[in-house]
C-alpha cells in the first residue's frame, strides 16, 4: 500500500467519468431523435456504460492502494458510484426501448432527456472545476442550477404520468413508456445526488 496519494489522478479519473456521461447522453439523445433503437446504437451505448464502469472500478482500486486520499473515502466512493449510476439508468432506458420495440418516443421523454443532458453538462463543468479551489462559488451555483433542473424533471415526469393514464388505452404500452421515462427521471435524480455530494465536498474543504 502506498502512503501518499496523487491528488491529480483522482481528478483525472472523475473527469474521464464526466466525459463518459456526456458521451452517453449525446448518443441517447441521437437514439430518441432518430427513433433508432437498433441493436448497434444500443450496443454502442452499452460500450460507453462499460467504459464508465471500468473508470469507476479504477477509482475504487485506487482507494485500496493508497493510504491518504484528497478527500474522505466515503465522498470519493459516493461520487464515483452516483456518477456511474447516471449512465446505468441511461443505458437501461435505451435497452428497454430496443426490447420493447418502442414506437415514436413520447414528447415528455424528449423533454426530460433534454433536462438530463443539460444537468450532465453542468456536472461536467463542476468536475472539471473541482481541482481549482478558487472555483468554489461557481461550483455551488452550478449545484443550485442542477437542483432546479431536477425539479423540472419531476414536473415533466408527473405531467407525463397524468397524460398517459388519461390518454393511453393500451395498458402494456403505458407500462413500457412509464418504465423508460422513469429511468431517465432517475438519471436526473442521480445528477442531483452528484451535485449534493460535490456541494458537501466543497463546503467541507473549501
Amino acid at each position: 500500500m502506498k502512503f501518499f496519494s496523487s491528488r491529480e489522478k483522482y481528478y483525472d479519473l472523475f473527469e474521464e467519468l464526466a466525459d463518459k456521461l456526456v458521451e452517453g447522453a449525446k448518443l441517447y439523445t441521437e437514439i430518441i431523435g432518430n427513433y433508432e433503437y437498433s441493436e448497434f446504437k444500443v450496443g454502442k451505448l452499452k460500450e460507453i456504460e462499460h467504459e464508465a464502469d471500468h473508470i469507476t472500478h479504477q477509482v475504487y482500486k485506487r482507494m485500496h492502494k493508497v493510504f491518504l486520499t484528497p478527500m474522505d473515502r466515503e465522498d470519493i466512493f459516493s461520487l464515483a458510484n452516483k456518477m456511474d449510476s447516471v449512465l446505468d439508468e441511461i443505458e437501461g432506458a435505451a435497452v428497454r426501448m430496443y426490447l420493447y420495440r418502442m414506437k415514436a418516443p413520447a414528447k415528455e421523454l424528449v423533454q426530460i432527456t433534454a433536462v438530463l443532458t443539460e444537468a450532465i453538462a453542468k456536472i461536467q463543468k463542476i468536475i472539471f472545476s473541482v481541482r481549482k479551489k478558487e472555483a468554489a462559488s461557481a461550483i455551488l451555483q452550478l449545484c443550485v442550477e442542477i437542483n432546479t433542473l431536477e425539479n423540472e424533471g419531476d414536473q415533466i415526469f408527473r405531467a407525463a404520468m397524468a397524460r398517459l393514464f388519461e390518454e393511453e388505452k393500451d395498458a402494456i404500452e403505458l407500462i413500457k413508456v412509464k418504465d423508460i421515462i422513469g429511468r431517465i427521471e432517475n438519471a436526473v435524480d442521480n445528477c442531483e445526488d452528484v451535485s449534493n455530494i460535490i456541494e458537501g465536498i466543497v463546503l467541507k474543504y473549501g
